[in-house]
């Protein structure tokens, strides 16, 4: 980390501190939505409702194997950022090549037992029989190129927790343009169709992993992939894990909700579900916005929770108020121009129709998803091991039950309106624990009196 991560991280004001380590970060998340985007734009323009089918029902494993990375990525992360406010220089070396390794491994055990048990995975994703070749297809394409999947979303967390958010969002972009010059080339070149689509995000999050670990081999002073750093000890598997697992936690059921959505949905035919997966595309792209704003700041947060926490609670307090005006623009836009965004991707009046409607809906949800984003990330931040386990599953424990109930009271409209009442019960719950843990979290005295 050089001087001038050190000083965005001590003593720049507060908005130009937060911009400094968000700003790329939202734009890293915002170009990897677009590219999520463009693989359904992509194979809409074949005019193959069964692929659109198939990418959405592939969802759930893909926040799987991403969470994975979390796991550890945002576990590792958030201790180097306290390690880095202590100064302890050695033990950011052991915590950043344990990520590394152990990411690898937790990579190849997916790839050998996802491929052994590759049926049993297609069929619990829910796919029909219309879908069921082009989600095999992709499946195995993804579990073969999980290491590197994993890999990817590790090292991008471990990269930004050091203050290198520039070099993060460069990792990120250069994914993005890869997967969409692969996506264009495999598929409207080669024809492969789902199995391009899937083999671009694979060779993608492949060339950007090298270009991390370039990074932390040649150009960070305190990250490292060097195999003799490597240690397994009590306090990195503790520090790692307290956080790593509520994170994996979420993510999974966050993957499950959308598999039992998805469930729930092919009972109103696979417009229903295309048309899910295609609104659910054009929701990532505010939400991974405030989820890259949230998630840039952790770091921030992280380090001024050991160094000054004083910086810490203003920290909190701007991008509060971030979050609620990108949740006011976006939320305008969409009910302004939804109809348009949905018929991007298809002529289908059934599918444009359904898609809108649950725009509408999910749009409803934007400013408290943030915000539970940003309840998460403080939690992270602050080695709130279990809060952010509570927060990990409030969502997928409120959702299952209301979603049953909702389905069985008013079909498919209740069945999309659940996902807002599980967003405010998660929204709810952070902010009581928020309240709750506010004596850790307030500014130590002494850095008031001066």
């Amino acid at each position: 980390m050089d001087a001038e991560n050190l000083h965005y991280f001590e003593k720049a004001p507060i908005a130009k501190a937060v911009a400094h380590f968000a700003v790329p970060m939202m734009l890293g998340t915002s170009m990897s939505v677009i590219y999520s985007i463009l693989n359904a734009y992509f194979l809409g323009t074949l005019g193959n409702t069964a692929m659109l089918t198939a990418l959405a029902l592939t969802l759930p494993l893909f926040a799987v194997i991403m969470a994975l990375g979390n796991l550890i990525g945002i576990g590792s992360g958030t201790f180097i950022s306290r390690l880095l406010g202590e100064k302890k220089v050695d033990d950011l070396k052991h915590v950043s090549s344990f990520a590394f390794y152990s990411s690898l491994v937790l990579g190849i055990i997916v790839m050998a037992v996802g491929l052994l048990l590759i049926e049993p995975i297609v069929h619990g994703l829910g796919a029909t029989p219309e879908s069921f070749g082009f989600t095999k297809e992709y499946v195995t394409i993804m579990l073969m190129g999980s290491p590197f999947v994993i890999l990817f979303f590790t090292l991008e967390n471990i990269v930004r927790s050091e203050g290198s958010a520039m070099t993060s969002m460069t990792g990120m972009i250069l994914s993005v343009v890869i997967n969409i010059i692969l996506d264009a080339l495999f598929i409207f070149v080669f024809h492969w169709g789902v199995i391009g689509v899937a083999s671009a995000t694979v060779i993608s999050n492949l060339v950007a992993s090298a270009f991390y670990a370039y990074h932390m081999s040649y150009k960070s002073q305190f990250l490292t992939v060097s195999l003799k750093w490597f240690k397994v000890t009590k306090d990195i598997l503790s520090n790692v894990f307290k956080i790593g697992v509520p994170v994996f936690v979420m993510s999974v059921f966050l993957g499950a909700m959308s598999l039992i959505l998805n469930l729930f949905l092919v009972e109103y035919g696979d417009q229903a579900v295309a048309g899910y997966g295609i609104s659910s595309r054009l929701l990532q792209f505010p939400e991974f916005i405030l989820m890259g704003l949230c998630e840039g700041v952790v770091p921030l947060i992280a380090f001024s929770f050991t160094a000054n926490k004083l910086r810490m609670k203003q920290t909190i307090g701007f991008t509060i108020k971030a979050i609620l005006g990108l949740a006011v623009l976006f939320g305008v836009i969409v009910y302004l121009i939804s109809d348009h965004l949905i018929g991007l991707f298809t002529t289908d009046p059934q599918l444009i129709e359904m898609g809108s409607y649950i725009l509408h809906v999910t749009f409803l949800s934007l400013f408290i998803t943030g915000m539970t984003s940003l309840f998460m990330g403080i939690f992270q931040a602050t080695a709130q091991g279990t809060a952010a386990f509570v927060m990990s599953i409030i969502q997928g424990v409120t959702l299952i039950p209301v979603l049953y109930i909702a389905n069985q009271m008013n079909g498919f409209h209740g069945v999309i309106w659940s996902l807002v009442i599980a967003d405010a019960v998660a929204f709810l719950v952070g902010a009581i624990m928020l309240y709750v843990l506010r004596t850790k979290l307030q500014p130590d005295l002494e850095h008031l009196a001066q």
